[in-house]
């Protein structure tokens, strides 16, 4: 059960409710603009405000995690410039006056846990190589609060600040989340553009207008993502992850071929577009905090939550287009 609630717009105010103080509904769904900004290792409320509106209009933040990072400032600025704004300060008044208007209802919602939610199965430990993965029946969650976080596009540490105290296991339990589209409408989307320096994904529709944007990790040094032109080949929800020895990742032990089993925790994440490069792909991850800021086997990889949309919104034979616009730095 969802119950939505209702945000005050304070009209010309700079205000910025404290996010140490008080992290909850209220805070996040009445925060304004501040040209003020908390540490970078603090959640802000206001920042929350802004990385969920941005999901709402599919410009993703990546991991809403109330920290104006990388990620965040990409989907802003993406924002910026699709609304023909000044886009060297982010955010600025205009911007969140725009995104407010664009955003719709409120950015914090009650949440009702589900007997699914806590159903399980879940995995004591992920493990962190490969090798380790092949004998699992399912690479599926770690834990209730690792899944919800997840369904609802938040950092876990997030989802903690906003229930004190709560565990997250149990069904029945009353729990704020991020008011993201749990169902969005397909896309109509007729291209891809796969920006390899500056780390960012954009669907086009057939007409050439930015449908979404999604931050990204792609490729690495080591194993390069291809240049130019390619299709879309396959789209497979839930895939299994087949390792071939002749990518020789240097994390890999196994000098044979095996297959890890689905889940959202697979190195493939819970979805997979192949492209028309042996190998390669747009998919999600089992580390969504580390979209942007860590390096892929070649592949492009986003969060589960924005593989999935744009997995649901493809047909075979869509273009997808690797470019290199000059002047982006690719951080790590």
């Amino acid at each position: 059960m969802i119950r939505l609630f209702v945000a005050t717009i304070l009209s010309g105010a700079l205000l910025l409710p404290a996010a140490a103080a008080s992290l909850d509904a209220a805070a996040v769904n009445n925060a304004e603009y501040s040209a003020e900004r908390a540490a970078d290792d603090r959640i802000d409320a206001a920042v929350v405000r802004i990385q969920i509106l941005l999901d709402r209009i599919r410009f993703s933040p990546g991991e809403i995690d109330g920290k104006l990072g990388e990620n965040a400032e990409k989907a802003l600025k993406a924002f910026a410039e699709a609304k023909g704004l000044a886009s060297d300060k982010l955010p600025n008044q205009e911007i969140w006056k725009a995104l407010v208007e664009a955003g719709e209802g409120a950015a914090i919602t009650e949440y009702t846990i589900s007997e699914k939610d806590v159903k399980g199965p879940f995995l004591e430990k992920l493990p962190a190589k490969m090798d380790d993965m092949k004998s699992l029946k399912a690479l599926g969650y770690t834990s209730p609060r690792e899944a919800l976080a997840e369904k609802f596009h938040m950092s876990e540490g997030l989802l903690a600040a906003l229930n004190p105290g709560k565990t997250f296991d149990k069904a029945g339990e009353v729990v704020l989340v991020a008011n993201v589209r749990e169902k969005p409408a397909k896309l109509a989307i007729g291209r891809i553009e796969v920006d390899k320096s500056g780390q960012t994904v954009k669907a086009f529709d057939a007409a050439g207008a930015l449908v979404a944007f999604f931050p990204a990790t792609v490729g690495s040094e080591e194993k390069p993502t291809p240049t130019g032109s390619l299709k879309v080949v396959s789209v497979h929800a839930n895939p299994h992850y087949r390792y071939n020895p002749d990518y020789k990742f240097k994390s890999v032990k196994s000098k044979k071929a095996f297959t890890i089993k689905p889940g959202p925790n697979n190195p493939a994440g819970s979805f997979w577009i192949g492209l028309s490069s042996e190998g390669i792909g747009i998919h999600g991850t089992a580390h969504p905090s580390k979209i942007s800021k860590a390096e892929s086997h070649g592949c492009v990889r986003l969060t589960n939550w924005d593989a999935g949309l744009l997995g649901a919104s493809v047909k075979k034979g869509t273009q997808v287009q690797f470019v290199d616009v000059s002047g982006s730095a690719k951080k790590r």
